[in-house]
């Protein structure tokens, strides 16, 4: 093989920072995502005193196991 057709091979950041901050975004992301889905309640909702999220979510709600009423 000639020098010309030698592939650029990128790295990649595997430093302990780079996987922390992976992790704590995945973590939060992934409780957000069961706060909206599993416990949002209308009464109770981060996002006004309606329903339209918990209704949004209802059937996935029962699917998953979490009781609404």
């Amino acid at each position: 093989m000639a020098n010309s057709q030698i592939a650029q091979v990128a790295t990649v950041d595997l430093s302990a920072a780079s996987a922390a901050l992976w992790l704590a975004a995945t973590a939060f992301m992934a409780l957000l995502a069961l706060y909206i889905v599993g416990i949002d309640q209308g009464a109770v909702s981060l996002f006004g005193n309606d329903t339209h999220v918990h209704e949004f979510f209802h059937d996935a709600r029962h699917l998953l196991g979490f009781p609404c009423h």
